[in-house]
């Protein structure tokens, strides 16, 4: 779904969401603001409009008639009436892993590069075993991060400990 508030709102739909009993997650980060002449820190969206709900468009179109700040994401070649989806144990895992790791690193659309590619891996125990996907391979980087992606949406590099790194075929 889409949140067309501004980033500095006091309320964001994921605030009103959950508080309407909804499961909504939106990959956070952290931002300091200027906010009444004091710099706060706060958990702002990474990419400012984009929300996942896990509910049938049913039970979501009364909210979205209410709300008008609120729509639904479409691809390009689709109905109107058939919103983007991400499969349920896709969503899972993505988000498992966000919030597993201490620091994430997320990468909008066509900021990841092919040279950022690095060898396929699978992750062998720890908090996220049996993950497959590939290394980031960024110069200077000492940290071992996975990619995992969530494709034409978002990518998140998660931090990942050698000694769990097995090199996939």
């Amino acid at each position: 779904m889409r949140d067309l508030k501004r980033r500095n709102a006091n309320t964001l739909a994921i605030h009103e969401l959950t508080k309407a009993g909804l499961e909504v997650f939106t990959p956070m980060t952290q931002m300091i603001m200027n906010i009444g002449g004091r710099k706060q820190r706060r958990d702002v969206p990474v990419i400012q409009d984009l929300l996942f709900v896990h509910e049938t468009k049913a039970a979501l179109d009364p909210y979205v008639q209410t709300h008008p700040m609120l729509q639904y994401r479409f691809l390009l070649g689709k109905t109107v009436n058939e919103p983007m989806t991400v499969r349920a144990d896709v969503m899972d895992r993505f988000v498992f892993a966000v919030n597993s790791s201490q620091s994430t690193i997320y990468y909008k659309p066509g900021e990841l590069t092919k040279s950022m590619c690095g060898k396929r891996v699978r992750i062998v125990g720890g908090v996220l075993d049996s993950f497959e996907g590939h290394l980031l391979s960024v110069k200077g980087m000492r940290k071992r991060r996975l990619l995992i992606e969530l494709p034409t949406l978002i990518t998140a590099a998660v931090e990942v400990q050698p000694e769990y790194i097995q090199i996939v075929q």
